[in-house]
């Protein structure tokens, strides 16, 4: 006899998409009709006549067939509408029934013992904390248990019957701890999870896991709960208890600061569960115990900076420990930056092999290389007397900037005074001071001061020239970036004499002190030991290799060289104008060295062997850890801007952009970490048997990137005028750092890290704009 399940809805959605298939199909057919049925002849002899006919019967023919397709797809449609129908009056004439029959069923049993037969329990409601109710004594699930209201513990999950899970336990209140879960069904079901823990000022416990029947896993702990004011989470719930033949539940996982939950334990055959991870600076739980028969369950995964959990121990007479769970990487702040240990591995009881140790965590990586920050700016220099008069006169020169103390940034010079040929012989303004030395300890250099203004009145027709700016001071002797170049001066030509800007001030260089170090990786996290074999018949545990060590630092990037300073601009009133010429930008310094990777952690030792067996094998030293990146270089100054010139009548040339620099070279690649010296010992092997042997050395860490070079300066653009000025050419590529130095022989030495990039060249400079 054959069984057909259908469901009304599908049903009838599928005859709705066949009717628009048909409809489109027939409105196809329609449009084509006409054009095929009545062909026309290519010309008036008899071939094209019967070569017309003949398309137009086949035609015709397909026309007949299609209204035949048409008429099946319309009866199959009511059949199948039909069906659809007859499908969904059967479950509403059945359903009536079938209700009032379940009600006699479960009728005796509810009212004899407060549960139906078959079902499911009702839900607890959340917000009392209410308990879930138990599933049917032949077949259900327990409900869930309802969420805690503040400082009232979650609701236990129901149990489940003969056959059925067990409800999920509620979760606390503010204050209150997870409820737990529900059992499983006597004959097969999986317990239930444990509910989540409430939060409070210490986060509070999640839930134990429900037990299982005879046949099915033990429930998950609840997930321990956080803290609302800073404080450590809750610890993760048990897991729940496995059924003769089943597993032990996952442990929960413990909130920030809180031990994972242990694995619950099997009953007779099966394994435990496993651990829950630990929060933040906190163990991983242990590994359930193995029952009479099985293994025991892993150990939870480490914290931040803490241990993994132990495995738990075999089966009373038979099963290997379970594999300790791996040491939480290093996390600033927590527990001292260190790396957390691996778990170490469950014995054997009488028959087995002892669990492996847990790798040890990941430790911390170097910082980034920090250049100093400069302080505050020194006093600017005073600017130079102005000076008008008859004849060639010249303004007087600017003063240097004040020299920076400790950290300051070097003064700005002062400008150059004006210098006035009232009677138009030539004026020429005075040079803008230099900039302020720098700070010895990490101060930029001071910028230079404007040229002044070179004035020329009258009628002799002198030559009206602006001052040069004043340099840019060089970084300091501790670090610091070069000063900016000072800007030309004016020339300013109010006759019928010539006019020149005053050339810009060179930029000052970066300094010559490299860029920062990247901090050391530290040290890996040692491996855990490994566990005891069968006290009879069994071989140790492995010892845990050791952790990765930290990756070194990325070292600070070099001192930027200065700015060079535009040209100044010129005007003439009735003869030719020169723009000044832009300066260069200063040089770029050294990047700073990527930092040295941290050593390997140390491998675990090995478990001793029972009776008869072999010893564990000593954990591997863990792999060094990465090299830093290197410093990106210093960039090279930009080139100056070259100056504008106008006049009313005559020539003008605009000044020529100086040139890019070349920017300073990438730092080079920090050495890779030492690869760990110091494998674990190998386990005492049986009295039948022989020793474990003792762990390899880690292998050396790889070395760090070199450092990119410092971008080149762009070349400065070149001054409007009749006839523009020269576009300074980009800054040269800088060379990239050097990768650094595989790791020391821990092991093998790790590879050389790879060259570093070549600077970005500096854009050329645009060539004066033309003006008419």
């Amino acid at each position: 006899m054959s069984f057909v399940i259908a469901v009304p809805d599908a049903v009838t959605a599928a005859v709705s998409d066949l009717a628009n298939i048909g409809s489109v199909l027939t409105t196809a057919n329609a449009a084509a009709a006409l054009p095929t049925t009545t062909v026309v002849a290519a010309a008036g002899d008899e071939i094209s006549a019967a070569v017309a006919a003949l398309f137009g019967s086949y035609a015709q023919g397909y026309q007949s067939l299609s209204a035949q397709a048409a008429a099946f797809h319309e009866r199959f449609l009511q059949t199948l509408s039909g069906g659809a129908g007859a499908y969904a009056a059967a479950e509403a004439a059945n359903a009536s029934p079938l209700d009032q029959l379940m009600g006699v069923v479960n009728a005796p049993a509810q009212a004899l013992l407060g549960r139906p037969l078959i079902g499911n329990g009702a839900n607890g409601a959340d917000g009392t904390g209410a308990a879930g109710g138990d599933g049917g004594i032949l077949l259900g699930n327990g409900g869930n248990g309802g969420s805690g209201a503040a400082g009232q513990v979650g609701g236990t999950g129901g149990a489940a019957g003969l056959f059925g899970n067990g409800g999920t336990g509620g979760t606390g209140g503010e204050g209150a701890a997870g409820g737990l879960g529900g059992r499983g069904g006597l004959l097969l079901g999986n317990g239930g999870a444990g509910g989540v823990g409430g939060v409070g000022a210490t986060g509070l416990a999640g839930g134990t896991g429900g037990a299982a029947g005879f046949l099915g896993n033990g429930g998950t702990g609840g997930a321990g709960g956080a803290s609302n004011m800073g404080g450590d989470g809750g610890m993760g719930g048990t897991g729940g208890t496995g059924g003769f033949f089943g597993n032990g539940g996952f442990g929960g996982d413990g909130g920030d600061g809180a031990v994972g939950g242990a694995g619950g334990a099997g009953s007779f055959l099966g394994g435990g569960g496993v651990g829950g991870t630990g929060g933040v600076g906190a163990a991983g739980g242990m590994g359930g115990a193995g029952p009479l028969i099985g293994n025991g369950g892993n150990g939870g995964m480490g914290g931040a900076g803490a241990a993994g959990g132990d495995g738990g121990a075999g089966g009373t007479l038979l099963g290997d420990g379970g594999s300790g769970g791996q040491g939480g990487a290093a996390m600033t702040g927590i527990l001292g930056g260190l790396p957390g240990q691996g778990g170490n591995g469950g014995n054997a009881n009488w028959f087995g092999s002892g669990g492996a140790g847990g790798q040890g965590g990941t430790g911390l990586a170097g910082t980034d290389g920090t250049n100093p920050t400069p302080g505050a700016t020194a006093g600017t220099g005073s600017a130079g007397a102005d000076q008008s008069n008859n004849g060639n006169v010249t303004g007087d020169n600017g003063n240097p900037g004040d020299a920076g103390t400790g950290d300051e940034i070097g003064g700005t010079g002062g400008a150059g005074g004006l210098g006035e040929s009232t009677d138009g012989n030539s004026g020429t303004g005075g040079m803008g001071g230099g900039g302020g030395t720098a700070g010895p300890n990490g101060g930029n250099g001071g910028e230079g001061g404007m040229g002044g203004e070179g004035r020329t009145d009258g009628s002799s027709g002198g030559t009206a020239t602006g001052g040069d700016g004043g340099a840019g001071a060089d970084g300091g002797t501790g670090g610091g970036d070069g000063g900016a170049g000072g800007d030309g001066g004016f020339g300013n030509n109010t006759i019928s004499g010539a006019a020149i800007g005053g050339n810009g001030g060179i930029g000052g260089a970066g300094s010559t002190l490299q860029g920062a170090t990247g901090g050391n990786g530290d040290t890996g996290g040692a491996g855990g030991n490994g566990g005891r074999g069968g006290m009879f018949i069994g071989n140790g545990g492995a010892g845990g290799a050791g952790g990765t060590g930290g990756t070194g630092g990325t070292g600070a990037a070099g001192y930027a060289g200065g700015i060079g300073g535009d040209g100044g601009a010129a005007f003439s009133d009735a003869a030719a104008a020169t723009g000044g010429d832009g300066a260069v930008g200063g040089v770029g310094g050294l990047g700073g060295n990527g930092g040295t990777g941290g050593a390997g952690g140390a491998g675990g030792t090995g478990g001793a062997a029972g009776f008869i067996g072999i010893g564990g094998n000593g954990g591997a030293g863990g792999i060094g850890g990465v090299g830093g990146i290197g410093g990106i270089g210093g960039a090279g100054g930009d080139g100056g801007i070259g100056g504008a010139a106008t006049t009313t009548s005559g020539t003008t040339t605009g000044g020529i952009g100086a040139n890019g620099v070349l920017g300073g070279d990438g730092g080079t690649g920090g050495d890779g970490g030492a690869g760990g010296t110091t494998g674990g010992s190998g386990g005492a092997g049986g009295v039948i048997g022989w020793a474990g042997s003792t762990g390899a050395t880690g292998a050396g860490g790889t070395g760090g990137q070199g450092g990119q070079g410092g971008a080149g300066g762009s070349g400065g653009n070149g001054g409007t005028a009749q006839t523009g000025g020269t576009g300074g050419a980009g800054g040269d590529l800088a060379l990239g750092g050097q990768g650094g130095a595989g790791g020391a022989a821990g092991g093998t030495g790790g590879d050389t890290g790879l060259d570093g990039l070549l600077g970005v060249p500096g854009s050329n400079g645009q060539t004066g704009e033309i003006v008419p």
